[in-house]
């Protein structure tokens, strides 16, 4: 449980330092779908990557679900939940109220998670 709770925070923190540096600067915005609000940014993208390479240097049979990429299925009792930007549209527009959001299920039980702020 250490080591995975290790590796969360550091993903988390890995991915916030990401947003940080690109908040409020240039990068490049998409549209999901016919919505308008539902944004997805290169930031997104940069950040999901960090937080999979992350969790992939230490648990590489690991499931991950992610907002962007999908589900990476891999035989394993454990799923990574993640959003690399829970609040795209702030993020996009500027606005401080967003974060890095991701959580570990074991066997279906939620068993940790980790929600942080980077701006």
């Amino acid at each position: 449980m250490e080591e995975l709770k290790k590796v969360l925070i550091e993903a988390t923190r890995e991915a916030g330092n990401i947003i940080h540096h690109y908040f409020n600067g240039v990068f490049k915005i998409a549209h999901k779908g016919a919505a308008v609000n539902n944004l997805v940014t290169e930031v997104d993208k940069l950040s999901e990557d960090k937080i999979i390479e992350v969790i992939r240097a230490t648990f590489p049979t690991h499931t991950i679900i992610s907002e962007e990429v999908g589900e990476l299925i891999k035989p394993s009792d454990y799923q990574w939940i993640i959003d690399p930007i829970d609040g795209t549209v702030n993020f996009a527009h500027g606005i401080p109220i967003c974060c890095v959001s991701i959580g570990v299920m074991h066997d279906g039980e939620i068993i940790l998670g980790d929600r942080r702020a980077h701006v």
